[in-house]
């Protein structure tokens, strides 16, 4: 699915250049944390933008750019009327993810509800010359990483959970679905979010649920890749801006450095939103819960704590420089 090396493929610097051509953009999932952002940061760039979710959005609807249906994204002819009538340049599929319709749970019904969505909204899209069309996936799917080499996007996709299963069948099937078509399917396996006010990704890492207490191992220098959702939305933008070239494939989506448990514990306390913190040995403190590993997203190995978590974004950056961190967020 990934390019061939001879295929032409724009730099960053080339992208950056480009003049801001105006887009007409589909929003599903549009409601959530991600969606919400996303919807915003297109009308800021005079996008023409349809957004649908399940739950109203809280947005200015006095934006002459923005149309908000309220749907049930699993609605064949609510959202293929929109596809089919208003001639829209990219779809960003944001909803079926956890950040947008789900608790930290995923059940079967999820599963469901992705593949009756993944089999219409993809032949809607290539039938209606859709010019890209983006779906947001996990970096969970390369699962525990092995090795001391960053998680480049050839990486074996070894994830084991429903979440993992979901968006797998989603990338194979967007895959499929756009094989014979002029549309150009793009894939985001994106790392766990976080801006300054939502660290709930950052915290996972660093705190016992059970206990209610932070820890660290040593001196916490260990860390892992994460992505600030201004990233996330930069790279967004790019593929919606995209000029000549082939860009189709996969892209690893995350901040260009790790972050340290440290630095994740450091930034709590300066917001105050973190009490006290416990000194552990490695792999003592926390036991691992298989099956609760299976169906809540969030669900960390501790004793997987030490494992390289860096994940490769070269690619990635031809789109977006990927400049934002945890001391940059806002």
């Amino acid at each position: 699915m990934t390019s061939a090396a001879n295929d032409v493929f724009p730099t960053a610097e080339e992208f950056r250049k480009e003049r801001w051509i105006l887009a007409t953009v589909l929003v599903t999932g549009a409601s959530g944390f991600i969606g919400k952002h996303c919807v915003k940061a297109l009308l800021a760039k005079k996008h023409r933008v349809f957004a649908v979710d399940s739950t109203w959005a809280n947005m200015d609807e006095s934006d002459p750019n923005y149309t908000f249906t309220m749907c049930d994204i699993t609605d064949k002819d609510a959202v293929c009327s929109i596809i089919e009538g208003n001639r829209i340049d990219s779809i960003i599929h944001l909803a079926n993810s956890v950040d947008n319709d789900f608790d930290s749970y995923v059940t079967d019904a999820e599963l469901k509800r992705a593949k009756i969505t993944d089999k219409y909204i993809y032949e809607c899209a290539a039938k209606n010359d859709v010019k890209n069309f983006l779906l947001l996936s996990t970096t969970q799917i390369y699962g525990t990483p092995k090795g001391r080499e960053p998680i480049r996007e050839t990486a074996p996709e070894k994830g084991s959970s429903n979440y993992v299963d979901l968006k797998l069948y989603s990338e194979k099937m967007l895959e499929k679905a756009f094989k014979k078509s002029d549309s150009v399917p793009v894939i985001a396996r994106v790392a766990p979010i976080y801006t300054a006010e939502y660290t709930q990704n950052l915290k996972d890492k660093v705190y016992d649920a059970k206990e209610d207490v932070a820890f660290i191992y040593n001196d916490g220098l260990y860390g892992f890749s994460f992505c600030c959702l201004f990233n996330l939305l930069d790279f967004i933008k790019g593929i919606v801006n995209i000029p000549t070239g082939r860009y189709e494939g996969i892209y690893n989506v995350c901040d260009s450095e790790v972050i340290s448990a440290k630095e994740i514990l450091d930034f709590e306390r300066n917001h105050h939103r973190v009490g006290a913190v416990v000194q552990r040995s490695p792999g003592a403190g926390i036991s691992f819960n298989k099956a609760k590993a299976r169906t809540d997203y969030r669900y960390f190995d501790p004793a997987t704590t030490f494992n390289n978590w860096r994940i490769d974004n070269t690619k990635a950056k031809r789109i977006a420089p990927m400049k934002w961190t945890l001391k940059t967020t806002k």
